[in-house]
């Protein structure tokens, strides 16, 4: 069970922090603040970014960028400029460069360090699967209550008793916490770890969750409204 890794970027509070300012598409680079459209096609520049340059390609147009992520190049060309100047006229991107400054933008050299909150079928597809590491976090532990997974290790991931969770925060510091809970626990669960001074929460407990705390940010994951999505489309061509 694979995951998209560049959904998961925004959870990263340092990222947010930056970004998540102002509702414009318009932005030129004074003190201009970035919509949420442009942030969350960031993602995706990296993710092609990426595969380029696995592939071997040096550099690429932003006509070309465009036409297999289906965006305008203008559109390219705008959402870049809120960062700056890239590329040369005539030459087009360099594809390493500029994978490397969207994904210093997107926060993946700051360092994070995460948690996991559930280590049941979904905490442990993430452990077992998820490469957390190529965007930049690192995974510290996971926590659980049941006794039959206290203890184990998955993905050379130790799951520790929730007793532990305070005295472990205190000491090492992760300021990223994925929850894999019950819908139940899901909002005091994560006012527990606000208090412990937790600031990004990629939630995938089908619950919305909220703070009155500024500096906290949530990325919540529905699975069913990617499916209902999907099921539109399909109705839609019947």
């Amino acid at each position: 069970m694979r995951y998209n890794i560049y959904n998961f970027i925004f959870a990263c509070p340092t990222v947010t922090g930056m970004l998540f300012q102002e509702k414009d598409d318009q932005c030129p680079m004074k003190k201009q603040k970035i919509s949420d459209a442009v942030i969350h096609r960031l993602p995706r520049y990296y993710r092609y970014l990426d595969d380029l340059y696995n592939r071997g390609v040096v550099r690429i147009s932003s006509n070309s960028l465009g036409a297999k992520m289906d965006i305008t190049a203008s559109q390219i060309r705008q959402d870049l400029s809120c960062f700056g100047e890239f590329g040369q006229q005539g030459y087009g991107y360099n594809v390493a460069e500029l994978r490397s400054e969207i994904g210093h933008i997107l926060g993946i050299d700051s360092g994070h360090r995460l948690i996991i909150i559930g280590a049941g079928h979904l905490g442990h597809a993430l452990l077992q699967n998820f490469d957390f590491h190529k965007v930049g976090f690192q995974i510290d532990s996971a926590f659980d209550l049941s006794p039959a997974l206290v203890g184990t290790t998955i993905g050379n991931i130790t799951v520790r008793s929730m007793d532990e969770l305070e005295d472990y925060v205190a000491k090492y510091h992760p300021n990223v916490a994925v929850l894999t809970v019950p819908q139940n626990v899901a909002q005091p669960l994560a006012d527990r770890l606000i208090s412990l001074g937790i600031k990004g929460f990629w939630n995938f407990t089908n619950v919305e969750l909220s703070t009155d705390v500024s500096d906290v940010f949530f990325e919540d994951i529905h699975f069913v409204d990617t499916l209902l999505t999907l099921s539109y489309r399909i109705s839609r061509e019947q």
